[in-house]
């Protein structure tokens, strides 16, 4: 099943084991990990996260949250619980796809027992709800859904592409309070998933959403012919650094543009449950999360075969937000 890492602020120096886990010491709470605002979500009724005495807010995110993501080639795990020395991080990572239906509620319920905590003490579960890969989509959906209706625990489904957003200013630039990322996940069949956001003063925007395309489009200057009735204007973004973030730029290394690939950062990312977890307390916060019969998972291509106009008016998305790359890489000096 793999194993999960413990992380608490206890003040220890150095890693230690307990049976399975792996637990490090000590660890930095900073600031801007609690204060995500994404400009997109999709707001539910309250949730049972209500219940409690004192209900989280986004200057008091003390929350119990699971998050979750099956979407990729990989099975990813987090669960945040509140303690007396503060917020306990939990995380686990291990081979997705076939193994991922099997693995995922038996690994949830040996990180909960750990934490000492019941799904009824969660604030809320949050999954990757897209896009990525159609079964496991449907597989994180599915078994969000089942644990949070008997629990009675609200959930909260999270952009992926946002998630890998997120990963990646973690990871490369977590002290920048201006940055630009273009999210970027295989979408097999020769195509990417595709989202530009901007990460500013500790909240994220979204510049572009979601769109599928193909690598070489990435960045691709039109012609006026080919461009949208209504083209977008160039985005404006002043000295934010710009990150490219996702999982594609191995399988398609020959095919994304060179200028592009040289003009950002990239930084390789996937839509990391412990990801969700920093983009999660005030979204919760805010009433973002749903009822568990509420949850569904975001398809960008629900299907394979399309009609000519299905195709023409996908192109347009893609081209629009392929035509605002170069305007981003312009202005934005390289993070590296």
């Amino acid at each position: 099943m793999g194993s999960f890492t413990v992380r608490n602020p206890c003040g220890s120096c150095g890693p230690c084991y307990i049976g399975k886990a792996r637990v490090a010491h000590p660890v930095e709470v900073k600031k801007h990990d609690s204060i995500i605002r994404p400009t997109q979500a999709h707001p539910g009724p309250p949730g049972p996260a209500d219940r409690r005495s004192q209900a989280p807010t986004a200057d008091n995110p003390r929350m119990n949250l699971l998050a979750l993501d099956t979407g990729t080639e990989f099975l990813s795990i987090a669960l945040r619980t509140e303690g007396p020395d503060g917020p306990q991080l939990q995380e686990h990572q291990s081979a997705g796809g076939a193994r991922a239906s099997t693995d995922l509620i038996a690994a949830v319920l040996a990180m909960l027992s750990h934490a000492g905590v019941r799904l009824s003490d969660l604030d809320a579960i949050c999954f990757g709800s897209g896009p990525g890969s159609f079964t496991g989509l449907r597989t994180a959906c599915s078994v969000v859904q089942g644990l949070a209706f008997g629990a009675g625990v609200p959930v909260l489904p999270m952009d992926s592409l946002l998630a890998v957003a997120e990963d990646a200013r973690y990871a490369a630039v977590p002290d920048s309070q201006d940055i630009v990322v273009t999210a970027l996940l295989d979408a097999r069949m020769d195509e990417m998933y595709a989202a530009t956001y901007r990460f500013t003063q500790g909240h994220w925007q979204t510049l572009f959403p979601a769109a599928l395309l193909r690598p070489q489009d990435l960045g691709l200057a039109m012609t006026p012919a080919d461009l949208p009735p209504q083209p977008m204007q160039p985005l404006q973004v002043g000295k934010a650094s710009h990150l490219l973030a996702g999982n594609v730029f191995d399988v398609y290394a020959g095919r994304l543009p060179a200028a592009l690939l040289q003009s950002a950062q990239v930084v390789p990312a996937l839509p990391g449950a412990a990801a969700m977890l920093r983009l999660a307390p005030e979204m919760v916060a805010q009433g973002l999360a749903v009822d568990a019969a509420q949850a569904l998972p975001h398809y960008i291509r629900d299907k394979v075969a399309k009609t000519t106009a299905e195709r023409d008016a996908e192109k347009a998305q893609a081209v629009s937000l392929g035509a605002a790359i170069p305007a981003i890489g312009a202005a934005a000096p390289s993070a590296g």
